[in-house]
């Protein structure tokens, strides 16, 4: 008896998954996505604190100049578009190829709007007195200029992957058997998924960092 629980103590541990089994089951691109998201965070977070700690050093009152309204308009249309994106899993069960490009069109004018918004509020920036470099620069204000430039960078860099996805969805619904095919492929329902968690993680850190400049300007 002793052997016999013995041998089945054996199996059942060679059959135990091992803790590190489904991280290698992930696919190779949503380990990579999840990697680059936190070399994302950790770079935000250091240029973050450096922000607080000059500007706290400064001396100068919070609320001394007032935040760029098209920040808080970027905000707004940022928050539409992360629900634009989030309703593109639910078009492509649905096979409904025509209203997943309008979505994923969508989703790309409201990142390019943002985008423009941050420009204009550099500008306003400007007419604060508030420069990235020169007299009237100050080390806090550059990492505003800096912190948000880096933002849309990032954002640029998922706006050019929704393009090329927006691209080959507007080619697979011009024809029945392509519509088929590309519906049918997980890879480009994997696709889908990462361009919507990298699209949630971009709006959820715009949220953060406007809100960090929201008090500490």
């Amino acid at each position: 008896m002793n052997s016999e629980h013995e041998h089945e103590h054996r199996v059942g541990a060679r059959r135990r998954p091992s803790p590190f089994s489904r991280i290698e089951r992930l696919p190779p691109l949503l380990v990579a996505l999840y990697l680059a998201l936190v070399a994302i965070t950790v770079m935000f977070v250091m240029l973050v604190v450096a922000y607080v700690v000059t500007r706290l050093r400064s001396g100068l009152p919070t609320g001394l100049y007032a935040l760029p309204r098209y920040f808080s308009l970027s905000t707004i249309v940022l928050v539409v578009s992360s629900y634009t994106i989030g309703q593109a899993p639910r078009l492509y069960a649905q096979d409904n190829l025509g209203s997943l490009a309008r979505c994923l069109g969508a989703t790309l004018l409201l990142g390019a709007i943002f985008a423009g918004l941050q420009v204009l509020g550099w500008r306003e920036l400007l007419t604060q007195g508030v420069a990235f470099q020169g007299p009237a620069s100050s080390s806090s204000g550059q990492f505003i200029y800096l912190i948000s430039a880096l933002h849309v960078a990032h954002l640029l860099g998922g706006m050019l992957f929704l393009l090329a996805l927006l691209l080959r969805v507007i080619h697979a619904n011009r024809d029945a058997v392509r519509t088929l095919v590309f519906i049918r492929n997980p890879y480009h329902r994997r696709q889908l998924s990462l361009l919507g968690t990298y699209w949630h993680f971009i709006d959820v850190l715009w949220v953060v960092l406007f809100a960090v400049f929201l008090f500490m300007y």
